[in-house]
């Protein structure tokens, strides 16, 4: 499977905007300033999920893009294939002509991989990405806090 920077920066860009759920419409000039993700990609990649009805458009002062669903029914799996990435992983694109026209001895290992895959990014959903996210910036905090205690002991000591 390759997985191209279409697909991971439309995750990117959906964990960043599922963060900010509920404090109104994110501009996708935001969303690339945050993330470095040029500002034009970010609009391919929007028109595209919100035509899979994963995002909502907003217009005028103060608009923006919104989540269209809940956090709960947006999986990986959702995001990577609005965008038109397919996931696999053999060299005929499913289409068992991967050997002068035949299917070569190791397609179906590939077609399985594919598989497991798809399995798994479906089973992972938006929510459980910004859930880590947040868990994970909890950390970088009191592990910054816990450094400057440490400096501040060393000074005073």
């Amino acid at each position: 499977m390759r997985l191209t920077t279409k697909g991971r920066f439309a995750v990117t860009a959906m964990i960043d905007l599922a963060m900010r759920h509920g404090s109104g419409p994110v501009t996708l000039s935001e969303i690339s300033e945050r993330q470095k993700i040029s500002l034009s990609y970010l609009e391919q990649l929007f028109g595209k999920l919100r035509r899979h009805a994963l995002v909502d458009s907003v217009r005028g002062p103060g608009g923006g893009y919104c989540l269209a669903k809940s956090m709960d029914q947006v999986s990986v799996a959702d995001i990577i294939l609005a965008v038109d990435e397919p996931i696999d992983a053999t060299q005929c694109g499913g289409k068992e002509n991967c050997r002068d026209e035949q299917k070569c001895l190791t397609h179906d290992l590939w077609a399985a991989l594919n598989d497991r895959i798809f399995d798994y990014l479906h089973s992972v959903t938006l929510s459980q990405l910004v859930t880590d996210q947040k868990s994970d910036n909890i950390k970088v905090i009191r592990d910054q806090r816990i450094g400057k205690k440490k400096n501040e002991s060393a000074v005073s000591a």
